[in-house]
């Protein structure tokens, strides 16, 4: 299931794509903090944006710099402003594409659907990261985010998956806590440290969903390590 971040100011749109979207199946959330967009886009860690321009404190432009100095996530335009100049600067700002007001909710679908297989699924580009993998009798899918061991399986969040892909391509090796800050968030200085253990003690009760328990192993002072003896037992 993708998830969406809608930043919009009018409550009668916003309510409108979530309920729309949410019956496609998504998981949507509504920015309610217009003044701190990225703490709360941190917070959610949507798969997608969709980004008003006319925003109070700053607008839609601004927000999409903000976001895009820590991640690529795709970020979709929806705005009144309908001349060729906003669009050229939606795209040059770090925007994917761009939606004028009013819109038929067909066409945002269409659009969220072709943005999202640009940018995770049938259309991304085919590399060792979409490969499904085996460690240890685990299967790692790649394509979505699961995980597979004996008969149980799980769906990771994008944020899961990219921690376990990291510490698992270091198996049975110290990740330091810089270098995992580093894959989860372009932007460093922006994330508090202890973000990070929240992320991994997360990561450890999933595991422990496919009765792998006691794999993430914390090496103090250095970093993490993944111990993939889990079939030993």
């Amino acid at each position: 299931m993708y998830s969406i971040l809608i930043v919009e100011d009018d409550d009668k749109i916003a309510g409108i794509l979530s309920d729309h979207l949410q019956r496609y199946g998504y998981s949507v959330s509504t920015a309610e903090q217009l003044h701190a967009i990225k703490a709360q886009f941190v917070k959610i860690d949507p798969d997608l944006v969709l980004l008003d321009i006319n925003l109070p404190y700053f607008d839609g432009f601004y927000w999409c710099r903000q976001i895009r100095s820590i991640s690529n996530v795709p970020v979709i335009f929806i705005s009144a402003r309908t001349d060729d100049m906003n669009q050229v600067m939606a795209i040059e700002n770090g925007g994917d594409d761009y939606i004028t007001k009013p819109f038929h909710l067909d066409l945002v679908t269409a659009k969220i659907k072709s943005v999202l297989r640009r940018a995770y699924g049938a259309y991304a580009l085919n590399n060792a990261h979409s490969q499904t993998a085996e460690l240890a009798g685990l299967f790692i899918h790649p394509e979505k985010n699961e995980l597979a061991y004996s008969s149980a399986r799980i769906e990771l969040s994008k944020k899961e998956f990219t921690l376990f892909r990291k510490l698992s391509e270091a198996h049975d090796r110290i990740v330091s806590r810089d270098d995992l800050l580093e894959a989860l968030w372009d932007e460093v200085d922006f994330v508090d440290d202890n973000t990070l253990s929240v992320n991994v003690n997360r990561l450890r009760r999933r595991l422990q969903e496919l009765g792998i328990h006691d794999a993430i192993q914390t090496v103090r002072g250095q970093g993490y390590r993944l111990d993939v003896n889990w079939g030993d037992g």
